[in-house]
């Protein structure tokens, strides 16, 4: 029934490096998917991307649906021709999306209606919508619609959240299924901080797998980077982790700093997706080997020095520190794409560097080498 198949190459430890095999390709894991909200990363071209080691991109069903609509890039020729992307892309449920409205979203055991950002229209998004959407775009990995989980939560509100989602679980697969789908579809494990709720919400997933083998291909953990502190969210992931299956991929939404990524990583997760990179970049936030440099800072006026001096991105053997400050002040688009190519090189370079010392059975060597080179509290800048 799948589309999808998981392919596992190596272990050390709880980490895992292996491969994704889908409709439009392969990627390797641990996988970071840069974020093209609209179908676009910012800024980059798909030739670009290419040449950064992109191997799988993110597209959102939510603002995709707004704009153009499902239907006009169904008529186009899918997202990929669309977007003019030839390997596998992941759409998302727009979950998420409709959770960040909560001042203008109404939740009903149907779905949710809320106002448009746009124009503020009425607009309704139930589980069927969201997996129609998605199989109009054509993605390779379409995400079952849920109800992402506010942080903090009681454990009752998380209770009923997380049992709306997997009865929404049930549609999403009864809906993607109904006819032969264009790629595969995961699921959700939702449940707040609590992991008996987790746990469960695994379970039912699995048992909706398990009325049709392989409807259920990859396995989620949402309801995460919502604002909780990190122990938190790693004991999430370290009760959890251990009891989700081993033949399928495990992706954890949203979370994206480079020491969040390394800590999950280690624990087992394959698959990550977050507007970090790119978003920092615009706003002159760059990573490094030694931490985010604030690039806006007078420091960097008169520095002929690259962003990182152990960094081979275009941008460090091009450009100084002092010239990208000199766009970023004078509004230039250039700034934004040099900074971006920075940034999207950091990251999929560093799930690279993840993947072998996996392979090499170094990885733990390589986080403790990795989280000392970053200096100060978490998100300092220079």
């Amino acid at each position: 029934m799948t589309a999808l198949r998981f392919e596992l190459l190596a272990r050390d430890g709880a980490a895992r490096r292996g491969r994704v095999h889908a409709v439009h390709g392969s990627f390797d894991t641990p996988a970071f998917m840069p974020v093209g909200t609209y179908g676009t990363v910012k800024a980059m071209t798909p030739e670009e991307l290419e040449q950064l080691g992109a191997q799988v991109v993110l597209g959102n069903t939510f603002h995709l649906m707004l704009r153009p609509g499902a239907g006009t890039v169904a008529e186009l020729g899918g997202l990929h021709r669309f977007m003019h992307w030839r390997h596998p892309i992941l759409t998302d449920s727009g979950g998420f999306q409709v959770f960040s409205l909560a001042k203008l979203r109404k939740i009903t055991e149907e779905g949710v209606r809320f106002r448009s950002p746009i124009d503020g229209s009425e607009v309704r998004l139930t589980p069927e919508d969201s997996m129609q959407v998605q199989r109009q775009l054509g993605s390779d990995i379409a995400m079952m619609f849920d109800d992402c989980t506010a942080w903090p939560a009681t454990h009752a509100a998380a209770e009923t959240s997380m049992e709306r989602s997997m009865r929404w679980a049930r549609r999403c697969r009864d809906h993607y299924h109904a006819s032969p789908p264009p790629g595969a579809l995961f699921g959700i494990v939702q449940g707040g901080m609590y992991l008996d709720l987790r746990e469960r919400s695994l379970e039912a997933l699995l048992a909706i797998d398990a009325e049709a083998p392989g409807s259920v291909a990859g396995l989620a953990v949402g309801g995460l980077a919502v604002g909780e502190p990190e122990p938190e969210r790693l004991a999430v992931l370290d009760g959890l982790l251990p009891r989700m299956p081993a033949d399928r991929p495990r992706y954890l939404m949203g979370v994206g700093r480079p020491e969040d990524i390394v800590a999950a990583v280690l624990r087992g997760v394959d698959m990550f997706d977050c507007v970090m990179p790119t978003r920092h970049a615009r706003n002159g936030h760059l990573f490094t080997a030694t931490g985010v440099i604030n690039i806006r800072n007078a420091i960097h006026q008169k520095d002929p020095g690259p962003i990182d001096p152990g960094c081979g991105c275009y941008t460090c053997r091009n450009y100084s520190r002092a010239y990208l400050r000199h766009l970023d002040r004078c509004n230039e688009i250039l700034g934004s794409r040099l900074n971006t190519i920075h940034n999207l090189h950091f990251y999929l370079a560093l799930m690279r560097e993840l993947r072998a010392a996996i392979e090499g059975g170094v990885l733990e060597a390589f986080a403790r080498e990795f989280l000392a080179r970053r200096r100060g509290p978490p998100g300092a800048m220079a």
